[in-house]
């Protein structure tokens, strides 16, 4: 079960500030899904074949290839200021 502690920790990670009614109200809210989670837990699915979607019989992902890139010095000369192969620019955070 979820307590008061574990709401108010929760809380300051999140950094929101709650009131000692919402504390009790997420206390309940949180073990409610916590006990939903753990029954799902005990569904036996281990025969039940993966769901992409309705639309998708396979998986599509390409393969990837291997490009040779060799625009770098056409990209280089339109940079106001370059070094060593990299656009140079100025320092922006002091």
């Amino acid at each position: 079960m979820v307590n008061r502690e574990i709401v108010e920790y929760v809380a300051k990670l999140a950094r929101i500030e709650i009131t000692e009614q919402e504390k009790d109200f997420l206390c309940s809210q949180l073990s409610k899904i916590l006990n939903y989670i753990d029954t799902l837990k005990e569904v036996d699915v281990k025969d039940i074949e993966v769901f992409r979607g309705y639309h998708v019989k396979e998986c599509f992902l390409r393969e990837d290839n291997i490009l040779i890139f060799d625009a770098k010095e056409k990209i280089l000369k339109n940079a106001p200021l370059e070094e060593d192969n990299y656009f140079k620019i100025p320092k922006v955070i002091g």
